[in-house]
């Protein structure tokens, strides 16, 4: 990750080094805030951002599970005027950047576990991320199936970016990382195939594609949501189902998607080869797809981009 000059704050760019909070912040100590992750492309339009309603839509949605009013400095902030506040901040900080963070959280000062009255803040940070997985990860990724358990809807709301749900994943990050492999799959609490630490998961098995329904826990991409559209108007058939891990290591191609992984093909799970051990060509043609789209080469997908400038 590269910094960039500015993050947006409560309604004002502040440069990069006074954007802080207090020891004590709510969110600091319990993790009490709802974030999200957002693609900027380079597209012969100038930068444009990547279904930046969607991923607005699914913070709102967010905020209003955990409790957050979404007014800073005296205004309200709706869907419309967040999106405006990310095109600014991408503006502010030039054209190497490639990724954006906004983050809603309660940033007052607070020791008790009753979050009513802790003061809300809003960033908007906009960096330079460049390839997630890391450049070894172009050739296939090594996955290992995690120790640590996907949290289920009981153990909180699955299906938003909660910032303290995510202590899970990086747990099971690290757990891969020491055992030489890029990213870790993470199973639900009835064993079945979940995600991984911060993407879905996709497989190509006896000609269909199959990915966990949203009953399993899962974060509901829009990455995701992006490849099962293009997927099905290439012609596949695309199953949204329960999968198991023999499912999964038995099947001809695995690949992840993400915001910041993209689509990252999967060669290896816990030592063994994935169909060929190679990057397979289902998932290489829906990258090419993806990659034209976000670009801004495919006119008929051009609902999912908003140009910044």
């Amino acid at each position: 990750m590269d910094k960039t000059e500015k993050i947006w704050l409560n309604g004002k760019l502040v440069d990069w080094a006074d954007a802080k909070v207090h020891v004590l912040a709510h969110a600091l100590n319990y993790g009490t805030g709802v974030f999200e992750g957002i693609r900027v492309y380079q597209t012969p339009k100038g930068p444009a951002v990547f279904r930046l309603k969607d991923h607005v839509r699914r913070l709102v949605d967010g905020c209003k599970m955990m409790g957050f009013k979404l007014e800073f400095g005296g205004k309200e902030y709706g869907e419309k005027v967040i999106c405006e506040a990310i095109k600014d901040a991408v503006r502010a900080n030039g054209t190497a950047v490639d990724y954006i963070k906004p983050c809603v959280f309660l940033s007052g000062e607070e020791t008790g576990l009753n979050p009513v009255k802790v003061p809300v803040s809003f960033a908007i940070t906009c960096v330079h991320m460049g390839n997630y997985l890391g450049k070894d990860a172009d050739a296939g990724a090594k996955l290992i199936t995690s120790s640590w358990q996907r949290p289920d809807n009981l153990c909180g709301p699955a299906g938003a970016k909660v910032n303290g749900a995510y202590v899970t994943s990086t747990l099971a990050k690290r757990e891969a990382i020491s055992h030489g492999a890029n990213e870790a799959v993470m199973l639900n609490s009835v064993g079945h195939v979940a995600e991984c630490t911060g993407e879905n998961i996709f497989m190509y098995r006896h000609g269909k594609i199959l990915t966990p329904q949203s009953a399993e826990s899962i974060l509901e991409g829009i990455t995701r949501d992006s490849v099962i559209k293009i997927a099905r108007e290439m012609g596949y058939d695309v199953l949204e189902t329960q999968i198991s891990r023999f499912d999964l290591i038995s099947s001809d191609e695995v690949w992840m998607t993400g915001t910041a992984a993209e689509i990252a093909p999967v060669t290896c799970i816990d030592g063994r080869p994935i169909g060929t051990g190679k990057i397979g060509e289902v998932s290489q043609k829906i990258h090419a797809r993806f990659h034209d789209i976000a670009t801004g080469k495919v006119p008929e997908y051009e609902c999912w981009l908003d140009y910044v400038n």
